[in-house]
């Protein structure tokens, strides 16, 4: 067997070189001798996590020229990336697919030699000249059930600065776990760079997911999504983890409610892009346990979870103090906090959607700035990018859920879904039971993608669980494995589905206000405490009018009518049934072998809608279907 440790010797420091060997797992000096080999650094950096090397990454981020501390606020830098680097790349992030094997079409692939060829053939020599800072991390709290060790090599100082406010040190946890500790690794470099320290070869920007061998490779860019292994790339290795092991990897957030007598109960949810994820996360007076992804594990018959981050990697965009005091408040201030892709102007970051009037000058993303400045297409460049992002450690935020850090995780009391439903779906329901949920508000969840009150083909956008790009595994089994993973718990989740995008037929306007999906949380917790009763209705329970106006005037210190609650509640059987044509139309073309439990849903809510409808009519006040 190859001394992989002695090869390493040439570029390492002897301190260096102490450190690895520390870690007594021949698969780490592998993995780092084998990024070293192909990608070719002068030096290779090993980090331990101690204060002194921390505050050194930091530093260098400042001195290579990734991140700039010309910020007037202490412990603020910003970063920008390429203009052609501004977020998660769908066309070049593809899975490396074995000969014989087969995954879903939907999903973006490669065959496994030709994008091994590729990728590491654009990765050879790509860290010449530069350092490989090697950071070890875990997703989830470390001495878990949850645990996942990771290792990263970059020879990007701002990736290495910004997976250290992201995620939970792991080189003592490497250390302490010993032979044969599995672990999900990540290869990323910039490559080629300008005088800007911005990636320039993006026609050549690659990130592939090899699961045969829990690797990541990422190349030609810096953007964190694509560029740090662990949000999202590393989602797609979990959830192959999670179907071999009978756990689930989800994109959901999880927040702590507050109900009754000082109680606290946990509510996870699923949210595609602008659907409402953070801002429900963030509701005042609620806790936040997490923001991103979720691990859920069957402890002891209990549905528990963790975060697998201890920090946000945040869209900027319209946060102002009205609609988000807390994480405004962090912004404003001293602290450590990373923006980037927002403009820079009077050593201060502006970004859209702020409330106050913009500079007409700056610098961002595309370099110096000035109001009315075009892209070689002729479109006028914005003040900042609308995909401008912060990263922070979570503990910062006043909101910060206490239990952030427990090893056993949190208790589900209940699951949400919600998308951006113009037509169909009331605000807030409640599944009948584990299966129905499931199905009809997370595998049939859907967003509008226009603004159009007529239907027409291609204005609805599928997107099961909100974590359809990252499955990995065939859609058909992740179905089963969700609606499985129920059935075993003792003490199952109530499932909920969430709309806050309803609009008026007539009229078109939004039915629901800004700030109502407070009380469509606060009534889920009731109903997950058995604290009120509620309506059956063909798509689920819905909430009684007189549970919601006391909600209403307590949590918003506002008056609910009777005409507003009939409104939003009324089922329109019409567009439930078209909904119903859409979401089947999709399952027939995209998954096949689906399971006989997920169609006998979707019959039996297709059956009681007809029999509603054949009862009352198209339109349903919640008002006639009371017991």
């Amino acid at each position: 067997m190859k001394n992989y440790l002695a090869a390493l010797q040439a570029k390492t420091s002897q301190n260096n070189y102490n450190k690895l060997s520390a870690i007594n797992n021949t698969e780490v000096h592998k993995a780092v001798y084998e990024s070293a080999e192909l990608c070719n650094p002068d030096t290779i950096f090993i980090c331990s996590d101690t204060p002194d090397e921390v505050a050194y990454i930091r530093n260098m981020a400042i001195v290579a020229g990734e991140e700039s501390a010309a910020i007037a606020t202490p412990g603020h830098t910003f970063h920008f990336d390429g203009p052609y680097d501004q977020g998660r790349d769908r066309a070049v992030t593809k899975l490396l697919v074995p000969k014989g094997e087969s995954l879903n079409e939907a999903l973006n692939q490669i065959e496994r030699e030709e994008g091994l060829t590729e990728v590491q053939g654009l990765c050879k020599d790509s860290m010449k000249g530069r350092t490989m800072i090697v950071r070890f991390l875990t997703l989830g709290p470390a001495d878990s059930e949850f645990t996942i060790y990771c290792l990263e090599c970059t020879d990007s100082w701002y990736v290495a600065h910004s997976v250290d406010l992201l995620y939970r040190k792991g080189y003592e946890a490497f250390r302490k776990a010993g032979p044969g500790t599995e672990f999900f690794n990540t290869l990323h470099s910039a490559g080629k760079i300008n005088e800007k320290m911005v990636s320039v070869n993006h026609e050549k920007k690659r990130i592939y997911i090899d699961y045969t061998t829990n690797t990541v490779y990422s190349i030609n860019n810096q953007y964190a999504g694509n560029s740090i292994g662990f949000k999202k790339l590393a989602l797609r290795l979990a959830i192959r983890k999670a179907h071999q092991e009978g756990w689930l990897a989800e994109h959901f957030m999880i927040m702590g409610v507050k109900g009754p007598n000082k109680r606290k109960t946990y509510i996870a949810g699923a949210f595609p892009s602008a659907c409402g994820k953070t801002s429900t996360a963030m509701l005042p007076g609620e806790t936040i346990l997490a923001d991103d992804i979720g691990y859920v594990r069957n402890i002891g018959g209990v549905c528990r979870a963790v975060n697998i981050e201890c920090g946000i990697f945040g869209i900027i965009q319209d946060i102002n103090p009205k609609d988000d005091p807390l994480i405004h408040e962090i912004l404003s201030n001293p602290g450590e906090i990373i923006f980037s892709n927002v403009l820079i102007k009077d050593a201060k970051p502006w970004w859209l959607g702020m409330d106050v009037e913009l500079p007409e000058s700056g610098i961002n993303f595309t370099g110096d700035w000035f109001k009315g400045k075009t892209d070689e297409k002729g479109e006028e460049v914005p003040p900042a990018h609308k995909n401008a992002r912060y990263t922070i450690a979570q503990k910062v935020l006043a909101n910060c859920d206490p239990e952030l850090e427990n090893p056993l995780g949190v208790e589900l009391g209940g699951i949400l879904y919600g998308g951006r439903d113009y037509r169909s779906y009331v605000p807030v329901q409640q599944g009948f039971d584990w299966e129905h949920g499931i199905v009809a508000y997370g595998a049939a969840l859907e967003t509008e993608t226009t603004f159009a009150t007529i239907e027409a083909e291609g204005k609805h956008e599928i997107n099961i669980m909100s974590i359809q790009d990252f499955i990995s595994i065939p859609l058909a089994q992740y179905l089963h494995n969700y609606l499985q993973f129920g059935k075993k718990l003792k003490k199952m989740p109530l499932v909920f589905g969430v709309n806050y995008f309803l609009r008026d037929r007539d009229t078109g306007e939004f039915l629901n206000g800004h700030q109502d999906k407070h009380i469509w949380v606060k009534w889920m917790e009731l109903r997950v405490n058995n604290d009120v009763d509620a309506i059956e209705t063909p798509t689920g329970w819905i909430p009684k009018y007189e549970d919601l106006q006391p909600l209403f005037r307590q949590v918003l210190n506002k008056d609910y009518s009777k005409e507003d609650y009939i409104k939003q509640f009324t089922i329109r059987v019409p567009e439930n049934l078209a909904k119903l044509d859409r979401v089947e139309k999709f399952y027939h073309e995209n998954i096949s072998d689906l399971s006989s439990e997920v169609w006998h849903v979707l019959k039996e809510q297709r059956e009681r809608l007809l029999k509603a409808q054949e009862k009352f009519g198209d339109y349903i006040s919640p008002e006639k279907l009371k017991g």
